[in-house]
């Protein structure tokens, strides 16, 4: 979505603002991309651990399923958008091996550092490599990678349609786009359930285990102002990828996309 034409919830679009959600609140467009990198600032030092903790370790399941999914084989280039701490980085870089290459991606300096800093402790070296890029101008050349992922990334991106549009641009024809993302619970006990806890729970574990509530309360109200699964699903086809499909994880409440630039 352009920075002037704000996607609401249901999908569709007011034409002309100059605002985007940051969480519940409306910000100026050019404020959010700053906002977001306090948050993750804020959050890099125990992200892992809190991404355990609010899972209860399923975040392990659900990206063990994107690699799959990806079917990465050796030689493979690949890129992992919003990388982080490096998880999916870390597997890519096995299957990849000597002949191919990952690069770990993320915008905030703090999360590459962390994921740098991981990855090397746990041997990884020659074929990865290292960039802070803003996902809605990537800095690669047209047609270079055989799959891109993005996991749990794309809600924080200020101007999603353009980073999607940019992905489709650096896959080579014939590669995967691969987006793992929160998404709509499809049963309404389930989503009073995860509602009750994601704000009343997961800002109080984020004080407890990282001092921080507030950046925790924003990932929690991004996560509802992020698109549903057929939303995504027809934003992945305006930026060009075809046969777009989705599988529902954990009753929706994660969301793994899958397209193919032809």
């Amino acid at each position: 979505m352009s920075p002037t034409e704000k996607r609401t919830t249901d999908g569709s679009q007011t034409i002309g603002s100059q605002t985007t959600d940051f969480g519940f609140q409306e910000v100026p467009v050019n404020e959010k991309a700053s906002r977001v990198a306090d948050v993750f600032h804020s959050v890099a030092a125990r992200y892992d651990v809190m991404n355990d903790l609010m899972s209860m370790g399923i975040h392990r399941i659900w990206k063990r399923m994107t690699i799959e999914r990806a079917g990465v084989r050796p030689g493979h280039h690949v890129l992992d958008i919003a990388g982080g701490t490096g998880d999916l980085t870390l597997k890519f870089s096995r299957l990849v091996g000597p002949r191919g290459k990952v690069v770990l991606a993320d915008i905030n300096a703090s999360m590459l550092k962390v994921g740098r800093d991981k990855l090397m402790d746990n041997g990884v070296g020659g074929n990865v490599e290292y960039v802070q890029a803003n996902a809605e101008s990537l800095p690669f050349p047209d047609n270079s990678f055989d799959c891109i992922t993005i996991a749990f990334g794309l809600r924080n991106v200020t101007d999603k349609d353009a980073a999607l549009r940019s992905m489709a641009r650096v896959l080579k024809p014939g590669g995967r786009l691969l987006v793992l993302e929160f998404s709509k619970p499809n049963n309404p006990l389930l989503s009073k359930a995860y509602d009750e806890y994601s704000f009343r729970l997961l800002p109080k574990m984020g004080e407890l285990v990282a001092g921080d509530s507030e950046s925790y309360r924003y990932l929690a109200e991004s996560i509802r102002m992020h698109p549903d699964q057929e939303t995504l699903k027809a934003m992945m086809e305006d930026a060009g990828l075809e046969r777009v499909e989705y599988t529902n994880l954990t009753g929706g409440i994660v969301a793994l996309h899958r397209g193919i630039k032809l």
